[in-house]
């Protein structure tokens, strides 16, 4: 995930650990907007058929993850909680340019970071050490192992689509773009934050 400019802090691991249940309902939230976002870019760019093709397959993988999280959801009997957005992806869209070609390269852009960023953490959760105190329960643990390569691959997609865009339009700082976004997605996981999800940042201290 050598986009991604700072590591996961520990402290949100292991709250993410011991409340694995809310982490679970969060997750299912993050599939349905990860295929909403998919399905939103193929409308904002019909004319993009190669976009429209890989965003097609993409969103119906999302779709499968998302059943997967809730089967499990279903078979620990737990809720489905109706959730306002959290503090990560509102912070990132703030920093969305607003006027096209840079808009599309940024929302690219954006779908990349946090897809590598999703893969980062169902790699570390899923490889939390059973000798420690703490542990998922060994489902959503097989869960995840199996999530982040499919994340891996969704990160590589967007980030060729935004090469591919920019390299269209003659963009050539596309790059230092994509490290100004991540600086922002880096302050957003590494800052204390008072509402635990999927992608908050560590739990106050």
């Amino acid at each position: 995930m050598h986009i991604l400019q700072a590591a996961t802090p520990p402290e949100w691991v292991d709250e993410a650990v011991q409340r694995w249940d809310a982490l679970l309902a969060d997750h299912a939230n993050c599939e349905k907007k990860a295929a909403s976002t998919a399905l939103a870019l193929m409308f904002a760019y019909p004319e993009d058929r190669a976009l429209a093709t890989r965003l097609s397959r993409l969103a119906r993988e999302e779709l499968r993850h998302f059943e997967q999280v809730d089967k499990l959801m279903q078979q620990a009997k737990l809720p489905y909680l109706r959730q306002k957005p959290g503090r990560y992806a509102a912070g990132l869209r703030a920093e969305l340019q607003t006027h096209e070609p840079r808009r599309k390269l940024d929302l690219l852009l954006m779908g990349a970071l946090i897809e590598a960023r999703s893969c980062e953490r169902f790699r570390l959760l899923a490889a939390r050490d059973a000798a420690q105190q703490t542990v998922l329960p060994t489902p959503v643990a097989e869960l995840y192992r199996g999530l982040e390569a499919s994340e891996a691959r969704h990160f590589e997609l967007y980030l060729r689509l935004a090469e591919q865009h920019a390299s269209a339009l003659g963009i050539k700082d596309w790059h230092l773009r994509l490290e100004e976004l991540a600086a922002i997605e880096a302050g957003l996981v590494t800052a204390p934050d008072s509402e635990f999800r999927f992608h908050s940042g560590p739990p106050p201290r």
